[in-house]
């Protein structure tokens, strides 16, 4: 399996540094975003209230200037929030849990008092805050969140088994930014730009998203890293991470920048060690920035940077312009950038609507596998082969996660359903419009439309039909909002000489969920004389079709590019319906006679026209051998076409 893979890669490579079988507990190997191994506790499963008040204004701005070191989850500073409101207030509040301690408040730099409680600081405005009004709140606070188990926990202070250093990091997805920093935790109100100062001791440095534009050395050994992002952003991409880095910086240079770069900026634990052991992954950052910027747009945040903050655990998280990653695999790095676009520029504007996130993200492995075949450890088809066969480890679930489950992290974060149905279903969409250029068209519009925004799967359907032309309902009820997928069994017999009859029945996993599943199919006809693949709209549980060929069709397979979540019951050739007669023609090529004979009894009725359709000869015979004299013919290809028991066959022949 692929952790066992990975260690086997870790040995194989002459470093110094002593690996040792914790490697599994928080260092494991995980080739797709670490987020879908980690639910499998019942604790999974939380309980979260929100205050409405929190939507009676809009964030503007974030800005954190706290202390954070690598020794600890402890967080000290303040917090400024500047807002507009939607209503009139007269109290503001703002999430933060409970076991940290709230030291002041300030609206508009004046103290105001406040209640902490049920993890919302209550603050009293004074005067009401009139709608549409900008203002600012600033909150001093400090606290030690506590660890936590969840894989998204706020904050976490661990050391690398595997490496050795002691980080400080956060992972507030979905509903824990509110751990280490006083926030509105609402998708649908994300910061129109943010900063975050980290001061820490001299021996760290503190990486986060934007642009790193001041290191300022303090006086008690200490430094502040001042990171500044003008993007829009969610709650929960806004992180740090602290220890002992080195800065490994490359460029990308997207074809739409002309010649200028992207700076990818690496913080890189400081073992010695470390970088070299992952420098040629990390490397393959620029060229999936280039290929991904072709096929979505312009990388979003181009004008800033992108780049990887190491932290201690299994996988990756897509902090906006500086993913956060336990290590370095072609996958994982392509995953954890996809969100850059599908998650991060474009959010998801409910949980429930996760695929936009974390399906588009998976389907980027896909892609980096298609278009960038040499820098990936598996092939495109293995990888979907994988993922099919992952979903069809259970029969039922959706992939759109019912509001009942939003607070379920297992379900939410379901590696089954929210990943690899989620990229199934995208191949499958792509399939569906039957052209390449109308689906890239599809991602790019939807980037650019819904732009450092929120959007759910039905505002990508809406963009899906618009550029296609294609309706997609029944698509998105089936395979996004329905459950389960098809098994197809198919019989087949020739039913005249150049006609094959299919019938094709369905079933499903889920029928009482999803009885049906309409669209396109591929079937592969195995013909003696070569291969050749049909496309089928299935309408029915029971389709019967009827395709053209005189082939004799010796097996049929189903979706033989495996573009479909499916399973294959029974393939069964039937008796032929009719008796098809048997004619042979020889000699051909010939030059003076053309002879023909029948294995069956009966009127034939024969008729030879050139490739234009002109008819050359036609005549009526009882006999089973018939000779045609042709030698006074001009040398060509001509077509004999032979009725026989009102079937009727056509045969090529040549006259030199």
């Amino acid at each position: 399996m692929r952790k066992i893979s990975y260690i086997l890669f870790l040995l194989s490579i002459s470093a110094s540094v002593s690996y040792s079988q914790r490697l599994f507990e928080d260092d494991s190997y995980t080739e797709k975003c670490g987020h879908k191994h980690h639910f499998t506790n019942k604790n999974a499963k939380i309980t979260y209230l929100q205050s409405p008040l929190v939507n009676k204004y809009d964030v503007k701005f974030y800005f954190l200037d706290i202390e954070v070191n690598n020794t600890s989850t402890t967080v000290a500073g303040n917090v400024l929030i500047k807002a507009k409101t939607t209503a009139v207030m007269d109290t503001f509040v703002v999430e933060l849990m409970n076991y940290m301690t709230v030291d002041s408040v300030k609206i508009n730099n004046v103290i105001k008092t406040f209640t902490h409680v049920d993890d919302h600081i209550y603050i009293k405005t004074g005067t009401a805050i009139p709608n549409n009004t900008l203002f600012t709140a600033q909150i001093y606070y400090h606290g030690t969140p506590p660890s936590s188990s969840s894989f998204f926990g706020g904050i976490f202070n661990k050391t690398s088994t595997t490496w050795g250093n002691q980080v400080t990091y956060t992972l507030s997805e979905p509903h824990n930014a509110r751990v280490w920093f006083p926030c509105k935790q609402v998708l649908t109100d994300k910061a129109d730009s943010s900063w975050t100062f980290i001061t820490t001791n001299a021996s760290n440095m503190a990486g986060s998203n934007g642009i790193l534009t001041n290191v300022v050395t303090l006086s008690g050994g200490k430094k502040r890293y001042e990171w500044k992002s003008k993007y829009p952003i969610a709650y929960y991409l806004i992180s740090l991470a602290v220890t002992g880095y080195v800065d490994y910086t490359i460029y990308a240079k997207p074809s739409a920048l002309a010649g200028d770069s992207i700076m990818i900026q690496n913080f890189i634990y400081n073992n010695p060690s470390t970088l070299p052991f992952f420098k040629t992954e990390i490397d393959k950052t620029k060229n999936f920035v280039e290929k991904m910027s072709d096929l979505y747009g312009l990388y979003p945040f181009y004008q800033e940077k992108y780049g990887h903050c190491m932290a201690p655990f299994s996988g990756g998280m897509e902090h906006q312009t500086m993913t956060s990653q336990g290590y370095f695999t072609s996958f994982l790095t392509a995953h954890e950038l996809g969100h850059q676009w599908f998650g991060d520029n474009v959010t998801c504007a409910t949980w429930s609507d996760i695929w936009i996130n974390e399906g588009f993200a998976s389907y980027s492995e896909y892609l980096m596998a298609e278009f960038l075949p040499s820098l990936m450890s598996q092939t495109p088809a293995d990888w979907m082969l994988d993922a099919h066969t992952n979903v069809m480890s259970a029969p039922d679930g959706s992939v759109y996660v019912p509001p009942a489950f939003i607070y379920d992290e297992n379900r939410v974060f379901s590696g089954r359903l929210t990943y690899d149905k989620g990229a199934a279903i995208i191949h499958n969409l792509r399939f569906e419009m039957q052209n390449d250029s109308l689906f890239f068209k599809t991602l790019k519009d939807y980037q650019t439309l819904y732009k450092d925004s929120v959007a759910t799967g039905l505002d990508f359907k809406q963009v899906a039909e618009s550029v296609s032309g294609k309706n997609f309902t029944d698509f998105f009820n089936q395979w996004y909002f329905g459950e389960g997928f098809p098994t197809y069994n198919v019989n087949y017999t020739k039913t005249h000489a150049d006609t094959l009859k299919m019938t094709v029945t369905q079933t499903t996993s889920a029928p009482s969920k999803t009885s049906l599943f309409k669209g396109l199919v591929e079937y592969k006809l195995v013909t003696t004389t070569g291969d050749t693949i049909v496309k089928l709209y299935q309408t029915a549980n029971t389709n019967v079709f009827k395709i053209k060929t005189n082939r004799t069709v010796t097996n049929i397979i189903v979706d033989p590019n495996n573009w479909i979540v499916n399973q294959v019951g029974a393939i069964t050739q039937l008796p032929n319906e009719v008796e098809i007669p048997v004619i042979h023609l020889y000699p051909n090529p010939t030059t003076d006679y053309l002879n023909i004979s029948f294995e069956k009894q009966g009127k034939k009725e024969i008729l030879i026209t050139d490739i234009l359709g002109r008819v050359i000869y036609q005549n009526i015979t009882q006999d089973n051998f018939y000779s045609i004299p042709v030698n006074e013919l001009p040398a060509q290809t001509y077509l004999l076409k032979i009725k026989l028991d009102e079937q009727t066959q056509t045969l090529k022949w040549i006259k030199e």
